[in-house]
């Protein structure tokens, strides 16, 4: 990693949205006044108990009834309701990386640091992040890009540890015909997505993705984020055996660039999408370093 991580942002030294900066309201009313069919593509999965998850970090999704229909319907009755008003509320454990998700600036760090060189000891608590929670990422309204680096291999998905170099990039870029602008958000279709929740230990035991070198390709060109349809947008297991997810301590830490994982994106690949209005929000968990999302694409 480079010396950068000690440096404070560009932004200034209070900053905590990053590359969301480049987020104008010019850049939104562009992406809006692209939309002249108002088709909507859902890029998300449903999120069940079928969801793969990678053990020791993340825990499996849950989900159970707290209170249902029969017993509020009982203690209301005992209360004096006559009207047999029943209620169904669950109760939910998971991690804020389950299914579709944004990764907060505050996910990772370089040693103490987190973006914009913020103290990870002083301000990672047993109850969240004090600062770069996910709390701060702005409501995205932008232009998406579609880069099929699996549709240019003409296979139905890469293989896990392929790497997907600046130079696919590129090619994929041609093929859509498309340029990466300042305040883009850049979602990589490796194929991997068709194994989400139909065969999840393959699924989470390596994956196809992005290094170093093509997260900084995408980082020099100003997006705001990068998603893709695996686990971790980075190539799993890295060729380099010495390091252990540098993309995102580049993503993240080095470039306050957010990263959008287990996105679905067949059906925009299907349908030769490559740029549209891509809107997501991120649910303001005070102090997450990341939670579940829908993200939308509209043509």
């Amino acid at each position: 990693m480079t010396a950068c991580t000690h440096d404070h942002s560009r932004w200034g030294a209070t900053d905590q949205i990053g590359a969301a900066n480049l987020l104008t309201p010019e850049k939104r009313l562009a992406a809006l006044r692209s939309v002249t069919q108002g088709r909507i593509f859902d890029v998300s999965h449903e999120i069940a108990m079928n969801a793969p998850y990678m053990m020791p970090n993340q825990t499996p999704y849950l989900m159970s009834l707290w209170t249902n229909w029969r017993d509020s319907m009982r203690r209301r009755r005992k209360l004096g309701a006559t009207n047999e008003v029943g209620v169904n509320i669950e109760r939910m454990e998971m991690t804020a990386h389950v299914g579709t998700h944004i990764d907060a600036l505050g996910h990772f760090s370089i040693g103490d640091r987190l973006y914009n060189n913020v103290s990870a000891e002083e301000e990672v608590t047993d109850w969240g992040l004090n600062r770069l929670g996910i709390e701060n990422a702005p409501p995205m309204v932008t232009r998406g890009v579609l880069l099929d680096v699996a549709g240019l291999d003409g296979g139905a998905h890469l293989l896990p540890g392929r790497v997907i170099t600046p130079e696919d990039l590129q090619r994929a870029v041609a093929a859509a015909n498309v340029t990466i602008e300042s305040g883009d958000i850049v979602m990589i279709r490796t194929g991997w997505g068709q194994l989400f929740g139909i065969d999840n230990a393959r699924y989470v035991a390596g994956e196809p993705g992005i290094d170093v070198p093509a997260a900084r390709w995408l980082t020099e060109r100003g997006v705001v984020a990068v998603g893709s349809d695996n686990m971790a947008v980075e190539v799993l297991p890295n060729p380099n055996k010495a390091i252990s997810m540098p993309v995102h301590q580049h993503l993240l830490v080095e470039a306050g660039v957010y990263i959008i994982e287990n996105l679905a994106l067949e059906e925009i690949a299907r349908e030769k999408l490559s740029s549209f209005c891509f809107i997501l929000l991120a649910t303001k968990y005070k102090g997450a370093t990341g939670c579940p999302v829908r993200p939308i694409a509209m043509i």
